[in-house]
């Protein structure tokens, strides 16, 4: 959405831009669990549970509110993309 839409108004980009971020961490915690469950030989594994369940209540709140055209800023995000 952002590289797409990212000239659209401030407000889009700077939503897109957030959840970009929010997506990359996500992944980067797939990433991790899948190493953490292959070295303690599955005991980790569901950590990928949790991981996707705090994605999609996380998505969720911040689709309803930037529905509404409130600014949404996810609780536990790192800003790569600026």
């Amino acid at each position: 959405v952002w590289l797409v839409q990212k000239g659209k108004g401030q407000f889009v980009e700077e939503q897109s831009k957030e959840a970009l971020n929010f997506q990359i961490l996500v992944t980067i915690a797939y990433i991790v669990s899948g190493i953490l469950a292959v070295v303690t030989f599955g005991v980790l594994s569901p950590l990928y549970f949790i991981v996707w369940v705090v994605s999609v209540i996380f998505s969720i709140m911040a689709a309803v509110a930037t529905n509404k055209g409130e600014a949404y800023r996810y609780p536990v995000n790192w800003r790569i993309v600026k």
